[in-house]
């Protein structure tokens, strides 16, 4: 199977086991993280491979697939490398199970080479989503995004859904539906903080908008997918910075 992979030049590929070590990746994934060969990626983790923003995104994908069970499907990423251009990724990530226990996870994220990597639509998106990350706790126009993006809102609408197939204001809400399921399971932030740090007028516009999205209330998703802490023990949690590795 890797030997096949080896042959898709744009699209990465690589399983893992449950403790987020690499047990097979292609060529292109080893290209991605900058060694030079398989033997350099095998048996090391995100971590040790990428900057903390993506190892942290990473992390967390892999924890939804590897406790709930469920794939993770075409999630629209932008990438950057240390010390370059961002580039749009489209990432998959499926459990693997033996005799019904998941074992592991298998990932493909194919480099959807939209544009020219100097092309200009790539940097004005990329600002676009830096100050919706930004601003996420604040009201954020379709306007300003323009402004930012450095193109009217028509323009900057037809861009997003060229590469998002999203409108800005979908875009917007979607960042804001990743950050507060990131806090949800990351943090112990009353769900009331959560809506707040996530950009949501009240706690009841954001669970009304976070079941319409998700079909579970942020309670249910909080608990099916944090497990439960043995009695007398803490549980240490992580930051609740977001996140395909």
């Amino acid at each position: 199977m890797v030997l096949l992979m080896d042959e898709l030049s744009a699209t990465m590929f690589c399983a893992k086991d449950v403790t987020g070590r690499y047990v097979a990746v292609n060529q292109a994934f080893v290209d991605r993280t900058g060694e030079r060969s398989r033997r350099d990626v095998l048996g090391r983790r995100a971590e040790d491979l990428f900057i903390t923003q993506l190892a942290e995104r990473y992390a967390q994908q892999d924890h939804d697939v590897l406790t709930s069970g469920r794939a993770l499907r075409n999630a629209l990423e932008l990438i950057r490398r240390p010390g370059g251009v961002p580039g749009w990724y489209l990432t998959s990530k499926l459990p693997v199970r033996v005799g019904g226990e998941v074992v592991g996870l298998v990932s493909v994220s194919q480099d959807l080479r939209t544009y020219d990597a100097a092309d200009a639509v790539v940097s004005s998106l990329s600002r676009v989503v830096d100050l919706v990350h930004e601003r996420i706790a604040e009201p954020v126009s379709v306007a300003e995004l323009a402004a930012a993006a450095g193109c009217s809102t028509s323009t900057l609408d037809r861009r997003m859904r060229r590469v998002f197939s999203l409108s800005a204001q979908q875009f917007v809400l979607r960042t804001r539906i990743d950050h507060a399921a990131v806090l949800l399971t990351s943090t112990d932030l009353p769900i009331a903080r959560v809506a707040a740090e996530s950009g949501f007028y009240d706690q009841a516009a954001f669970t009304r908008t976070f079941g319409r999205l998700t079909g579970e209330t942020p309670a249910q998703f909080r608990r099916h997918r944090v497990p439960p802490t043995p009695a007398g023990s803490i549980t240490p949690r992580g930051s609740p910075e977001t996140a395909d590795g």
